[in-house]
Formats: C-alpha cells, sequence, structure tokens
C-alpha cells in the first residue's frame, strides 16, 4: 500500500511525497509557488503600458505635424488672396474708369 504526504511550505510551495510499501520507492513532488508566473506577467503589464505610451505619443506628435501642415496652408491661402487684392486695386489705379 502507498502512503501519501502533503506538505505546504511558509514559501508558498507544496511538496507531495508517496512511499510504496515493499519496494523502498519514494517520489517526491514538488510544486511551485506561482511567483514567476505573477513576475513574468508584471513585466509583460510594464511592457504593454511603455507601447502603449510610445504609440500615443506619436499619435500625439502626427496630430500637431496636422495642425502646422493646415495652419501653413491657411497662411498662404491668406497671402495669394491679398497679392490677388493688391493686383485688383493696381489695375484699378492704371485703369481708374474700366
Amino acid at each position: 500500500m502507498a502512503t501519501e504526504r502533503v506538505t505546504e511550505h511558509p514559501d508558498g510551495t507544496t511538496e507531495r511525497v508517496i512511499e510504496r510499501d515493499g519496494g523502498g520507492t519514494t517520489y517526491v513532488d514538488r510544486g511551485g509557488s506561482g511567483v514567476g508566473g505573477v513576475i513574468i506577467g508584471i513585466a509583460v503589464l510594464a511592457l504593454v503600458a511603455v507601447i502603449a505610451f510610445f504609440l500615443l505619443g506619436q499619435n500625439r506628435n502626427d496630430t500637431l505635424r496636422t495642425s502646422a501642415i493646415t495652419g501653413a496652408a491657411s497662411s498662404v491661402s491668406h497671402a495669394a488672396n491679398s497679392v490677388g487684392d493688391a493686383a485688383n486695386n493696381a489695375a484699378g489705379a492704371v485703369n481708374p474708369g474700366k
């Protein structure tokens, strides 16, 4: 007949011992505490946070770049309108009756 013992240690690990009568064979199965899984989970969470930070920063930079280009295009449009108005005024000064 086999005798089985399970021992839980203060650090959270468990140890299972199976002793078989007659043969003197003993099997020891030591289970982990799962701390390694928690550490890996925290590392993955930190990696996701860093990636999200860079992606959001890149999106913000793209938005700022788009706003700058839009503002420059608006300024060029305003300058073109001013040049057109100046040309009309100059043409009116040369030919006041027309």
